[in-house]
């Protein structure tokens, strides 16, 4: 019997070392594998043979412990160290790796699996993907960029292909107003040669004369229906303003900017091109037979208007029925600046800000602004006006009017545009103080042209952030993290990938850093866990048991032979 059990244990031995072996080689063989867990054997005494049973102590003598003969050793089970790996900085951004609990999950041909691997790279549609093809999954975004945490699905980065504008809806002014400045008082006066409603020249035109129906002083007629009017070089402030055409007429037959039949319709077509607000100052008006066309005040509002600047059929029988005259320049200390804004579709737009002084008092100072842009799609480039109010230190106090329109229309951009000029955010960035020259400028402005996904990076929280060629930067989802309430319970089904069984619990899909989860670290990779040098401790321990079970293997069978011979 004795015999019998030696060669059994010997040989249960054997088995159980030879598995121990088998799974240390594994844990070596795997030591330089990503995300790599290693595993371990532990073992479980078999069942053993009672000799004798165990005594109590008596009056007579004393108790006696139980005599048995153990009958070998079992595999009871393998289990996984899940404990995290060396983190290890890598230079690509689509590699990740987990700081705690968690497993990456994947969509490997429709089935669901569950890896620590985070050696992942983009595919051709964008898809962020293992070196197999299983597409990684998270969370996606809405169209404004906001992340939809409910819904998983697979994770995109489409790299030079998503495109991204921001319309314009703030504007941040800063700069000083120079309150020693003199304060505007009257605008540029222009006044024209005189014109009559008839050929004899006798009665002076009026506002409602019709355009074909006026001459000049020598009896020519200045316009017939159907001319068109060109207005180039008209200055405002030393800058030109762009050239605007107006066509004579009750029909626009050829494309231009306006068209009318009177003199005041000709009018209204100047005070929209030149920008002119007539709510602070600013007139056309007719008297005389002259034109009168007054400006606002402040010395960047100064108008202009140079002999050939008003040309009718321009490049055929060209005529210059129009001249005028400075009759008087604005005065007001002023200034003025430009600054770019974005529709929704990306295009550019420049706007012009005028800042005048309007007033001086004991309170402070008070200044008017004008807002005006040839990118407004309607013909007036006055956008609007508004006041600026500053305490007796040159404090900014408060604003009206900071809000404005551009106008849209036809261009398939969202119309109007709203824009919000701010002019004291942060505190103290615009004051009115005595300087010897006012300057301003847009500090920053909230819209960006049209750009293109540059670039991306992965937060601990698992949120990929997209940069764009404008230096915008908008979410493009979350990398989700699955966890496992017995996770030792998961079987591996290679390729570092592992799936749930009834013992492992169904997988709890969250957000990094939440649930229990971990962290993400983007740009970098987890190792194995495998401790080589625990490892060769471990495998000489089980080269050792094996050695020592076959030795008993050997002595059972040379005592067993003897045994035969014996009885022979």
């Amino acid at each position: 019997m004795g015999l019998t059990n030696a060669l059994y244990t010997g040989l249960t031995g054997l088995n159980a070392n030879g598995q121990a072996i088998s799974v240390i080689g594994n844990n070596i063989s795997n030591s330089n594998t990503t995300g790599f867990k290693s595993s371990r054997v532990d073992f479980e005494t078999q069942i053993s043979t009672l000799l004798r049973a165990g005594t109590a102590p008596n009056g007579a003598s004393g108790g006696t412990n139980p005599a048995q003969i153990g009958l070998g050793v079992g595999a009871d089970a393998v289990s996984r160290d899940f404990s995290t790996g060396s983190i290890t900085p890598t230079s690509r951004n689509t590699d990740l790796a987990i700081e705690g609990n968690g497993f990456f999950v994947v969509n490997n041909a429709g089935l669901t699996r569950y890896t620590r691997a985070g050696n992942f790279k983009l595919d051709q549609g964008f898809n962020l993907v293992n070196d197999g093809g299983a597409v990684v999954q998270g969370y996606g975004v809405d169209s404004d960029f906001n992340i939809v945490d409910n819904l998983v699905t697979g994770v995109r980065i489409p790299l030079g292909n998503l495109t991204l504008s921001v319309p314009t809806s703030a504007v941040r002014m800063g700069g000083n107003l120079n309150a020693g400045g003199t304060t505007a008082t009257v605008g540029s006066l222009l006044q024209s040669n005189t014109l009559y409603s008839d050929a004899a020249a006798t009665t002076p035109a009026t506002a409602t004369t019709a355009l074909s129906s006026l001459y000049t002083a020598a009896g020519t007629p200045a316009f017939t229906n159907g001319d068109v009017i060109t207005t180039s070089g008209i200055t405002k402030g030393g800058a030109s303003l762009p050239k605007h055409t107006f066509q004579v007429g009750a029909a626009n037959t050829t494309a231009s900017d306006d068209n009318g039949t009177t003199v005041q319709d000709f009018l209204d077509f100047l005070g929209d091109t030149m920008g002119i607000d007539k709510t602070n100052g600013g007139a056309l008006t007719v008297s005389g037979g002259q034109i009168n066309i007054t400006g606002n005040s402040g010395t960047v509002n100064d108008l202009d208007i140079a002999t050939g600047t008003i040309i009718v059929n321009a490049g055929t029988s060209a005529s210059q029925p129009l001249s005028f005259t400075k009759a008087r320049s604005a005065d007001g200390e002023s200034v003025r600046t430009q600054f770019v804004t974005y529709d929704s579709l990306g295009q550019a737009q420049t706007v012009d800000l005028s800042v005048v002084l309007e007033s001086k008092a004991n309170t402070g100072t008070t200044w008017r602004f004008y807002a005006q842009s040839d990118d407004d799609t309607d013909l007036s480039r006055l956008l609007g006006n508004g006041t600026l109010s500053f305490d007796t230190t040159g404090r900014f106090k408060s604003s009206t009017g900071e809000t404005f329109n551009l106008d849209h229309t036809a261009t398939g951009a969202v119309n109007p545009q709203s824009i919000k000029l701010n002019f004291d955010q942060p505190s103290g960035t615009f004051t009115a103080l005595s300087d010897t020259s006012s300057r301003i400028a847009a500090l920053s402005q909230d819209g960006a042209s049209i750009g293109t996904l540059q670039d991306f990076s992965i937060d601990s929280d698992g949120v990929i952030v997209g940069t764009f060629s404008n230096s915008l930067q908008r979410d493009l989802g979350r990398v989700a993290l699955a966890t496992f309430v017995n996770p030792q319970g998961l079987e591996e089904t290679g390729s570092n990938q592992y799936r749930t069984t009834s013992n492992s619990g169904l997988a709890s899909v969250v957000k990094p850093q939440s649930g229990g989860a971990g962290r993400i670290i983007g740009g970098a990779l987890e190792g194995s866990n495998v401790d080589l040098s625990r490892e060769f401790i471990n495998l000489i321990n089980a080269s050792t048991g094996y050695s020592a079970n076959s030795r008993v293997l050997n002595t059972s069978d040379k005592l067993i032979q003897d045994l035969l011979q014996s009885i022979r």
